[in-house]
């Protein structure tokens, strides 16, 4: 009885408000609710279109930002990380190409220190006998020539990169990266020799990719072939997954 009493009481004060204001009060109820359900349909909107762009950033990022030839470093890569870091720091500085070291020093040994090639060179920068001497003598602060010593090979490869980096005349710095790990792979005298012919054929001898890569100045055809894979799988294959551990160069995929 009590909750019927109060319902008719109630009814009874609404029928005494004036229409005018019913309908005032009505528009502005109705206002609220409309405003309320526009709010409601934005905040999910909103929720979805962010779902919807986290997605599509995500898919982004995993084709085109991952490189076409992501590895993993291998394991044997690791205990030697921070000599790498350490030696590319001491020869050139904080700001050391250290994914570029290392990326090599994958292609020329696997990190094996023990590695040997049918021609002779050893280590894990794969160092010729002569070569070893040279630098040698001419870099004593490295300490004796032993290219199966990690510590020794290590830095020496990363100052021969770098005397090989001063003597080159490259357009960019991923040219002239290219130029001087050629370099180490074949011969500074190459490069030079390759360059005068790529500049007498109508090409940029300042250019590497697309340019001198593509002229032979006298190399047998596995030489060639071996050599103009070289710097590309450094650069582009390798050297993305070694930027973990510091600096790289940075290259764009050659057309």
């Amino acid at each position: 009885m009590r909750n019927r009493s109060w319902r008719l009481t109630l009814a009874a004060r609404i029928r005494r408000i004036p229409d005018k204001r019913l309908a005032r009060l009505g528009a502005a109820v109705g206002s609220v609710l409309d405003y309320a359900t526009k709010l409601a349909t934005c905040i999910t909107l909103g929720f979805f279109l962010g779902i919807g762009l986290l997605c599509a950033v995500s898919v982004w990022l995993w084709v085109f930002a991952t490189p076409a030839h992501a590895e993993s470093i291998p394991a044997a890569a690791q205990q030697y990380r921070s000599v790498v870091i350490r030696a590319a720091r001491v020869e050139a500085g904080l700001n050391a190409p250290v994914a570029v070291f290392a990326a090599q020093l994958e292609q020329e040994s696997g990190w094996n220190p023990e590695a040997r090639s049918v021609v002779g060179a050893s280590g894990l920068g794969q160092f010729m006998p002569g070569t070893a001497r040279d630098l040698g003598r001419t870099r004593p602060d490295l300490g004796p020539a032993e290219p199966t010593n990690p510590g020794w090979a290590i830095r020496a490869l990363v100052a021969y990169d770098l005397a090989n980096l001063r003597r080159v005349r490259a357009a960019s710095p991923c040219d002239a990266w290219a130029m001087a790990l050629s370099a180490y792979n074949g011969g500074l005298g190459w490069v030079w020799r390759d360059q005068e012919l790529a500049k007498r054929l109508g090409l940029d001898p300042a250019r590497w990719w697309n340019s001198v890569e593509t002229v032979n100045a006298g190399r047998s055809l596995a030489a060639i072939s071996e050599n103009r894979k070289y710097p590309y799988g450094i650069l582009f294959r390798r050297q993305p997954k070694y930027r973990v551990w510091g600096p790289g160069i940075l290259c764009e995929v050659p057309q």
